[in-house]
């Protein structure tokens, strides 16, 4: 018969391949020095943006990256680290923790993976200057409507310039009758 200890971290070495499977990605922090009500504040804002933060021993952590093919970020697993798993968006995500390191300057980002791409903490910093999804779609479409007004305002003057010449010639001609 198992031990309780080992049942346990099996549970959660399987927890954590299949929230990697889920998720779109997953950044490491280290988050020694930073109170317990901090952390609960931290992971209530991540809830917002759809991501999770996972606390659990580094061996545990390491076997599991390991086993679902990010062995490069096990380097990055030593003291205190927590496990953040990305969904949908990423950028806010990382929004989240740039301003969270800013009043907590204990919790340090170490990097991640991003849709199997290895990350850098610059890479997670460069990304929350980044704006949101909503802003850069409508982005996009401002974009491409641009020259489509343009076009509609081009027109209109040439009906405009053409009404404001009949308009003149009929002036015209009332002044000689």
């Amino acid at each position: 018969m198992k031990k309780l200890g080992l049942v346990f971290k099996e549970a959660s070495e399987n927890r954590i391949k299949g929230i990697l499977k889920k998720s779109d990605g997953v950044f490491i922090v280290k988050y020694s020095g930073v109170s317990s009500p901090d952390l609960c504040s931290l992971r209530q804002t991540l809830r917002g943006s759809k991501s999770s933060l996972f606390v659990v021993k580094n061996s545990v952590a390491r076997r599991a990256l390991g086993d679902s093919g990010l062995e490069v970020l096990v380097k990055d697993i030593e003291g205190p680290c927590g496990l953040i798993f990305v969904k949908d968006e990423p950028v806010a995500v990382s929004q989240v923790l740039c301003n969270f390191v800013k009043d907590h300057e204990q919790l340090k980002l170490e990097g991640g993976s991003l849709n199997n791409k290895i990350i850098e903490r610059k890479d997670i910093e460069a990304m929350s200057k980044l704006p949101s999804k909503e802003v850069l779609r409508a982005q996009v479409v401002m974009t491409l409507n641009s020259p489509i007004a343009g076009l509609v305002i081009t027109l209109n003057q040439v009906l405009a310039k053409f009404v404001y010449c009949i308009d003149q010639i009929k002036n015209k001609i009332d002044k000689k009758q």
